[in-house]
């Protein structure tokens, strides 16, 4: 999954002082895509999307920070509210005043989309948004992760795996079958879990644990309702970490969804498994919801 591509290296500060690792791929003034990695990510998660639209799209991805090569945050820098505050600081530091982008979050980079959907920043800088593998709560109680009926049991189960402190160690056969298990259909193509696998097993310990403790108590349901630009939904169907339910409440109860699309076989890991599916969806709100230069989105009128 590397890019050949070159890419523009930043830091944006957030609101705390924490530090947020930032790539920009594409040329300047090119139509603008902001994507947003899951829970023990990184930039890399998102290597085919950024191969495919940096060709004629300006594609700004982030480390989540802990994740990648964002810092750690201090004790307490870990929530909701900082996931908020990361991405209203990388739009504030890619972005021109007023400039629109299209916005998709997988996992917890969906979460992040909701939480920020109340915030001065995203409602300046979204034109649109897609949500892919997420939920906005009762993640422990859906989870399908242990294979057992749901109660009490599943769930607390289900809370000690997302705070587990033991070390992932390296990538070995049994691993990347314990992976794929957990989080990719039965049938993905082996070169992409390996790929899933590296990605996650770099993910530092620290930032494993408190994020997991931010999911494990995840409440944005508000967020959703709040988040008012329309917005895709995506899910697999063989997703046990973030379930298919989770995606109908999701298109439920957003004010401007476009629409649900559960991907036959797809686990969670969509923007890996099925890449080409997700790059359209994303180029398709591009299209629909970004201006040509020049022109307004209604095409009705010159823009000012």
């Amino acid at each position: 999954m590397s890019l050949p591509l070159p890419v523009r290296e930043l830091m944006a500060v957030s609101a705390d002082g924490s530090r947020v690792h930032v790539e920009v791929h594409g040329q300047d003034g090119a139509p603008a895509v902001v994507l947003a990695h899951g829970w023990t990510c990184s930039t890399r998660f998102w290597d085919a999307q950024i191969r495919d639209l940096a060709v004629d799209h300006r594609v700004i991805a982030y480390d989540q920070r802990g994740h990648g090569a964002s810092p750690s945050a201090e004790r307490g820098g870990y929530s909701t509210e900082a996931l908020a505050d990361d991405l209203e600081a990388v739009l504030a530091a890619t972005l021109a005043p007023g400039e629109k982008a299209v916005l998709a979050g997988h996992s917890m980079g969906g979460m992040t989309i909701m939480s920020a959907s109340r915030r001065a920043g995203l409602r300046e800088h979204a034109a649109a948004a897609l949500l892919c593998s997420t939920g906005s709560s009762r993640l422990t109680a859906e989870s399908l992760v242990v294979p057992m009926r749901p109660g009490g049991v599943r769930t607390r189960m289900t809370r000690a795996i997302l705070g587990a402190r033991a070390p992932l160690g390296p990538v070995t056969p049994v691993s990347r079958r314990i992976l794929k298990y957990a989080t990719m259909g039965a049938g993905s193509a082996p070169d992409r879990v390996d790929a899933c696998a590296r990605i996650v097993h770099g993910c530092p310990r620290a930032a494993r644990v408190a994020w997991g403790h931010v999911l494990a108590d995840l409440d944005l349901d508000e967020g959703v309702r709040e988040l008012r630009v329309p917005t895709a939904v995506i899910a697999g169907t063989e997703d046990r970490l973030t379930p298919p339910v989770h995606a109908r409440a999701l298109a439920a109860a957003l004010p401007g969804c476009l629409g649900l699309t559960e991907l036959a076989g797809m686990g969670h890991m969509t923007p890996v498994e099925a890449p080409e599916f997700v790059t359209a969806k994303i180029r398709e709100l591009v299209t629909a919801y970004l201006p040509v230069r020049g022109v307004r989105i209604d095409d009705t009128e010159e823009a000012v």
